[in-house]
């Protein structure tokens, strides 16, 4: 079984190469040909010239982007690419940091040895992050359930069956956010639970400003549910405030409509024709293995 992992890079060399060797070596089942497929998301820091003598991974190739594009966009092109230009029978997209830990591959591939095109997906059970952050984390899922009816508790870190793999590619949502994508188009999934590690090098790269720009990500692909929601909800609350009314019982319609013009903006990067063409915005491709 033809399994293809997909990493997207963005400068972050030193931690993708650690990732090779912790990945080579996991005592992984014959049965599985293991590939890499690393898109670099236009790096301006120059890539190790090491040496990769890697017996048990098949082969790592690196998709050298013209232009930085962003985290989502790349593991789309990933997606693309391998559909397009590659057999598989798999594909796993995980970050190539450490937090998605790789010795959990092993727990995707045990549940799909055995059954046919299943989606499994890293349902996060723990974090390891400041307590601040795990809060606000638990603040974007519980405003995603509400206002989209989604509860999505894993990211990019999943196993994908070729057919799904088909259908994000021929889901526009798949351009702007990968698990908001993967909800809409998949409604069955077996779930792992998987434990956030930390990055190999340096701080967490997960800002609060970009959780933010995560969870509006995903509420976007649901925009008509969150539109609605958000109407009934703004007539609601006026109902609710009507007699007291200020500054500050209106600074929650505020935000809600802060929210709904940042959610709009961000539906319009659904673009079906760039990511039909993103594969031409790969510059040159670098086999390394």
């Amino acid at each position: 079984m033809k399994v293809k992992i997909i990493i997207p890079i963005y400068n972050d060399w030193q931690s993708v190469f650690k990732l090779f060797e912790e990945i080579n070596n996991l005592k992984i089942d014959k049965n599985f040909e293991i590939s890499i497929i690393v898109v670099n998301d236009a790096s301006n820091h120059d890539r190790p010239n090491e040496e990769i003598n890697f017996d048990n991974i098949q082969s790592i190739k690196i998709l050298n982007m013209k232009k930085n594009q962003g985290h989502a966009r790349c593991i789309a092109t990933g997606l693309k690419y391998i559909l397009d230009k590659e057999e598989f029978d798999y594909a796993i997209p995980m970050d190539g940091d450490g937090e998605d830990r790789p010795e959990e591959i092993k727990n995707f591939l045990d549940q799909i040895k055995d059954t046919d095109s299943v989606t499994v997906v890293g349902e996060r059970v723990k974090r390891s992050e400041s307590l601040l952050f795990k809060i606000c984390y638990q603040l974007h899922k519980l405003v995603t359930l509400t206002f989209t009816g989604k509860s999505i508790k894993f990211g990019n870190f999943t196993c994908l069956p070729k057919k799904t793999v088909e259908n994000m590619i021929n889901e526009k949502a798949t351009w702007n956010s990968f698990s908001g994508s993967l909800s809409k188009v998949e409604k069955n999934f077996i779930k792992v639970p998987s434990i956030r590690g930390t990055r190999y090098f340096g701080p967490s790269k997960m800002s609060f400003l970009n959780l933010i720009k995560h969870s509006l990500s995903i509420i976007s692909v649901f925009k008509k549910t969150f539109l609605i929601r958000s109407a009934v909800f703004i007539v609601l609350y006026i109902l609710l405030i009507k007699s007291n009314a200020s500054v500050i019982t209106a600074l929650p319609l505020l935000l809600l409509l802060i929210a709904v013009y940042a959610v709009s903006n961000l539906a319009l990067r659904e673009n079906m024709d760039e990511f039909k063409n993103s594969l031409s915005q790969i510059e040159s491709i670098d086999n390394i293995k």
